[in-house]
């Protein structure tokens, strides 16, 4: 077991991503893991549901603060760093906040896992990384090249630092599916930007696997990108809608959907891998690898080269709804 009596810290640990986490590492009897995030409530939920667990502490603290940081990552081995501002448009009017949290915050995450003597540390990034139309995008692209450059800036210290490419987590906190089922029970009404938008789309297990993987399999500098199904945000409503309403009774032909446009910083379709970044891609059945920018290049077992391209959803198939539709079941979204 990989997690055997190591020490894990999870910054951001109380979010959906970093509670999955949480919960997948436990089962491997890690010595101890601490979650650490800024939000007192949320660590008494977890804590209320998970039990009086020795190999599970708490602690509160800020990205933002490198001190703070600094102490919650003694005599760590892995981290995982979860912890970001992600809402589109709370970062479009809140600029500097999201730097201070998603930028200098990874800064901060840097320094103290060098000065910590870490093993490895994770960094979870963004499709709206790729080709930015916004603020948050943007913050993810700053973090993931902090990240690649710590790789060969680090000195002797021998930490391995590497990134994770996420799409949209289907369920997770502030994701639509939740919103959608929201307004349908209680307004029989959704509103949708636009219903040809394209999104690349995983499930919180994928990503949790995904995040863990890319943390067995680092070498340093590297953006790990999963494969993930296109979905159209057309047939996602009418799942949702399907679902919804047949959980709760409800009469599919009285709900609305109405259009409201993109938000500030949308985009229409999404991007994990650029041309560019193809080109010195490699190519793993599940997933591809995009090596640090500097340094030697490393190999992969099994490994091969990609077709050059972009990696879009709006250049990718969506699945159908039927497909749809197993996901949402099977994950028990509704």
């Amino acid at each position: 077991m990989f997690f055997k009596n190591k020490k894990i810290l999870i910054i951001g640990g109380t979010g959906t991503i970093g509670q999955s986490l949480l919960n997948t590492i436990i089962l491997e009897q890690p010595q101890v893991v601490r979650i650490f995030s800024r939000d007192d409530n949320k660590q008494f939920n977890l804590q209320n549901t998970l039990g009086n667990r020795k190999d599970v502490r708490y602690l509160i603290g800020d990205v933002r603060d490198y001190d703070r940081v600094l102490s919650a990552m003694q005599d760590i081995d892995y981290v995982f760093n979860v912890a970001a501002m992600k809402h589109v448009p709370s970062c479009e009017y809140n600029p500097y906040e999201a730097v201070l949290t998603n930028i200098n915050g990874m800064n901060n995450v840097i320094k103290a896992a060098i000065v910590q003597n870490v093993q490895k540390v994770i960094f979870t990034s963004s499709d709206k990384a790729i080709s930015p139309t916004n603020v948050y995008g943007a913050t993810k692209l700053m973090a993931e090249r902090l990240i690649s450059s710590a790789q060969y800036n680090k000195g002797k210290v021998k930490t391995t630092f590497a990134s994770v490419r996420f799409g949209n987590v289907m369920g997770s906190r502030g994701s639509v599916i939740p919103l959608f089922t929201k307004q349908i029970t209680e307004n029989k009404r959704i509103t949708v930007t636009d219903l040809k938008m394209t999104r690349f789309m995983m499930t919180l297990r994928q990503a949790t696997a995904l995040t863990i993987k890319a943390l067995k399999e680092s070498k340093g500098g590297e953006v790990f990108v999963l494969k993930m199904p296109v979905i159209t945000l057309e047939d996602l409503v009418h799942v949702v809608i399907e679902q919804t309403c047949n959980k709760y009774n409800l009469k599919e032909e009285e709900i609305k959907i109405e259009e409201i446009g993109l938000r500030v910083g949308e985009k229409m379709y999404e991007e994990l891998m650029t041309f560019d970044e193809s080109t010195m891609a490699w190519e793993l059945p599940s997933m591809f690898i995009i090596p640090g920018r500097f340094g030697k290049e490393e190999k992969y077992s099994g490994a091969k080269r990609p077709k050059y391209g972009t990696y879009s959803s709006n250049s990718q198939a969506p699945i159908s709804i039927e497909e749809i539709r197993k996901i949402v079941q099977s994950e028990k979204l509704i």
